[in-house]
């Protein structure tokens, strides 16, 4: 992979609201050096120069020849070219996911990054969200078979500024990867339904994903509600198992039923309690940065590969098919309207 030098020398391409969090915790470690940023705003850039005292460069790959690894914060549409690029050239990459548009984009890079020895991460921030890592370890206490349900939401406002890929791939792409990695496979069938709200993509999905032998598995995502969630639901065969990534917090609902009684007539009944698992005070995006950076000066496997950048993304694509060809369609035939209208209309009830 290269020399490993002391100091990784850094560049972030994009630096709108998520790219400068990326600045943010680089200049912060002492491992690296941010040594410059790139957009496509001159304003932004320049700005953003100023305020983590780097150099901007309006051609990111004026960029590439001085630096070891490059953070992609882009556009979606961005990530292929600039992604394919920085590859190239040899620079270790981390790409914001989804990882690309499609899967020839993704496996194109994945292809060229194994060739040229660099590493190639996607940024699934969820996979290093404190209260999931919890729910892991959690996870690895309890016989696989032991899991019945596995409920999933993503709730959040409508956002203007998010509306150039569909909710599939902005918001569920992140639990469909937090799923696989539960379940550690992919799923047997795959059913979906959606609908387009606000924009001309589908702004709220549902997916049902069948594990044959395995539970019932939901996920919910919207960019149409009023009230934010970052939830993961679990049910055994003895516990009920609350993870809030948003609040980072993680409650094992447990039942059991003992009597404390005085000759044979019950003074107190206890049905259940609550654990309260004690969820470390950290911040996703620097556990993330971190990962890359030491996978990087380690040559060490990242948490999350490019390949499971595709899978995640393959299987996204397969739900955004399924629930736009179930949009397109015309919900009844002729006849089927007709009964419809003979069903909705008044009943009368003789006397």
């Amino acid at each position: 992979m290269g020399t490993i030098v002391d100091k990784l020398k850094l560049g972030v391409i994009g630096v709108g609201r998520m790219g400068e969090r990326h600045c943010r915790v680089y200049t912060s470690m002492p491992q690296t050096e941010l040594v410059g940023i790139s957009d496509l705003s001159e304003e932004r850039g320049y700005a953003m120069q100023e305020r983590y005292f780097t150099r901007y460069f309006k051609d990111f790959q004026t960029m590439l020849p001085l630096v070891d690894a490059v953070s992609i914060v882009t556009t979606t549409p961005g990530h292929y070219p600039i992604g394919m690029e920085c590859l190239r050239q040899g620079k270790h990459l981390l790409i914001e996911k989804p990882i690309a548009l499609n899967l020839t984009e993704a496996r194109e890079m994945v292809a060229l990054a194994r060739r040229n020895g660099c590493l190639l991460m996607v940024g699934h921030i969820e996979r290093y969200n404190p209260a999931f890592l919890e729910l892991e370890h959690f996870l690895d206490t309890l016989p696989s078979q032991e899991t019945i349900a596995l409920n999933v939401r993503r709730l959040s406002p409508f956002d203007n500024s998010l509306t150039d890929v569909d909710v599939i791939s902005d918001l569920m792409i992140h639990d469909l990867d937090l799923t696989l990695k539960i379940m550690g496979r992919l799923p047997d069938a795959v059913e979906a339904f959606g609908r387009r709200v606000f924009t001309k993509s589908i702004d709220h999905a549902v997916a049902n994903l069948y594990y044959h032998h395995g539970p019932v598995v939901s996920l919910t995502a919207s960019r149409v509600t009023q009230q934010k969630v970052r939830s993961i639901e679990l049910t055994t065969n003895d516990s009920f198992v609350q993870a809030d990534l948003l609040h980072k917090s993680l409650s094992i609902h447990r039942r059991f039923v003992p009597h404390y009684s005085n000759q044979d007539s019950p003074r107190y009944r206890q049905e259940g309690f609550i654990e309260q698992i004690f969820v470390p005070n950290a911040e996703p995006l620097q556990l993330e940065l971190l990962d890359f950076v030491q996978s990087v000066q380690n040559k060490a496997q990242p948490k999350v590969s490019g390949e499971d950048g595709i899978v995640a993304l393959g299987l996204a694509l397969e739900i955004r098919d399924k629930i736009e060809t179930r949009c397109d369609e015309k919900p009844y035939s002729q006849e089927t309207s007709e009964v419809w209208r003979k069903l909705e209309a008044p009943v009368v009830v003789a006397n």
